[in-house]
């Protein structure tokens, strides 16, 4: 690591230009170490840091020896490291790379988006890029922009790289099996997507330590803009794969629900290291425990489709639990749902369940058929017979984890700097994603 007083570009400016620059802005959160946590062949392995002096930018660096220093597959990063209090300006002054990533305060993250396009940087942005109505409205000006300067804004959405969400997706295409999308209702929607957290977990290996903003839901957002923004990608990017979406007719938010997980002050130490709360969280704080309303429910419509989606958060899994998922689409044919529970012993597993029992040897032998397609895109997969249908056997090597999905969103976004545009579709959907969360935030806020 280098850390110094002033950024010389003549390094930047000299290398390769077919290679992308890395500029990292304010890392607060841990994903922007994720980004790096393997080399890419079109990244130059001198990446440029922006932050104010503190544990954020302390704790990023850390991962980034941690990932130099490992024995199998080491990194080759060089850091350089800029913490004067001017760190944003500097960064806009000297642009020493092309593409900025920002993962960190929520608060800041949307004008440090809007600043860097118009200082000429393309983004690439962990969710959410936006956690309010009014930072909604900017983002539509920032496309705008970018659009105008010929630059790429992009988010982060590991979950399109997990193996069940893609087969999920996959068997969504299949008509002899699936049948079509139903519409359903809000009592019984069409699509339903639940995701749990804990607070307190391990990172690469290391028991991970939240900076105390994390837990102000006007820096970091509330549940329902933050992770949810993930579960309303898989909707789109499942439901109306590559299809444009205009946030102003296709979405209507029917109702939307928020409530606290509450901390006492020694879990709050436990994954701060802080002994007391910052005054900022104090208007969060009753009898000494932190009210954090990391918990939302939204159910909407999407172009005609009934879907609800819901997240909450717990401090600390029990032993041998982690972050869990629970995804489930309709159609009229058969049911698709993963599973991530203690009978799949909290790993994803993704079940096809016929809706009709008439007609079943018909729709086995069009699964089968469908089957043996999708085996020549996925070598190994296997189907199982179970108790309501069938249980689709994925060998380990499609299982890659969530830390290893970062790799894969950078590769994608650098395809598209290389291709010099995005397809609209992508542009459309981060707009819509955007509208639902900030919208069913509103609207629960104004019950």
């Amino acid at each position: 690591m280098i850390h110094v007083g002033c950024v010389d570009t003549n390094q930047q400016k000299n290398s390769s230009s077919r290679l992308t620059h890395l500029i990292v802005l304010d890392p607060g959160h841990f994903h922007a170490a994720l980004l790096q946590k393997s080399m890419n062949e079109k990244i130059d392995s001198t990446v440029y840091v922006f932050a104010p002096d503190g544990p954020d930018v302390k704790a990023y660096s850390t991962l980034i020896e941690s990932y130099n220093n490992r024995k199998e597959n080491p990194t080759s990063w060089k850091e350089i490291i800029y913490t004067g209090p001017d760190y944003f300006e500097k960064m806009i002054s000297s642009k020493p790379g092309n593409v900025v990533v920002i993962a960190g305060n929520n608060k800041l993250k949307t004008n440090y988006i809007d600043k860097s396009v118009e200082a000429g940087l393309n983004v690439l942005a962990d969710k959410p890029m936006v956690i309010n109505k009014s930072g909604f409205n900017k983002l539509v000006d920032i496309f705008a922009t970018a659009k105008k300067n010929n630059l790429l804004v992009y988010d982060i959405m590991t979950e399109r790289y997990e193996i069940t969400n893609l087969l999920q997706k996959a068997f969504m295409q299949m008509p002899d099996v699936f049948g079509t999308l139903e519409v359903g209702t809000m009592e019984d929607p069409a699509v339903s997507l639940e995701s749990k957290h804990y607070f307190f977990k391990e990172v690469s290996g290391t028991p991970i330590v939240r900076p105390d903003w994390y837990f102000d839901v006007e820096q970091e957002g509330e549940g329902m803009v933050d992770v949810t923004t993930h579960l309303v990608d898989q909707v789109q990017w499942k439901c109306f794969s590559e299809m444009n979406l205009d946030y102003k007719k296709d979405i209507q938010i029917v109702n939307s629900k928020r409530w606290a997980t509450i901390l006492t002050p020694a879990q709050f130490k436990k994954v701060t290291k802080k002994d007391n709360y910052p005054e900022f969280l104090k208007k969060d704080v009753k009898d000494s425990l932190l009210h954090v309303y990391a918990n939302g429910e939204i159910n909407y419509n999407l172009k005609g489709i009934h879907v609800r989606v819901a997240v909450s958060w717990d401090f600390e899994a029990p032993p041998g639990l982690k972050d869990t998922y629970h995804s489930k689409v309709r159609g009229t044919k058969a049911n698709l749902i993963i599973r991530q529970g203690n009978e799949q012993q909290f790993k994803p597993i993704l079940y096809i369940e016929p809706v009709k029992k008439e007609a079943l040897t018909e729709w086995k032998n069009s699964l089968q058929k469908a089957f043996s397609g999708l085996q020549k895109e996925y070598p190994g997969i296997e189907l199982k017979e179970v108790k309501n249908g069938w249980e689709v056997i994925i060998p380990e090597q499609y299982k890659k984890g969530h830390e290893e999905h970062f790799a894969l969103v950078i590769k994608k976004y650098i395809q598209y700097l290389e291709e010099g545009k995005m397809p609209e579709w992508e542009i459309s959907g981060m707009l819509a994603k955007y509208f639902t969360t900030t919208e069913a935030l509103e609207k629960a806020l104004n019950k």
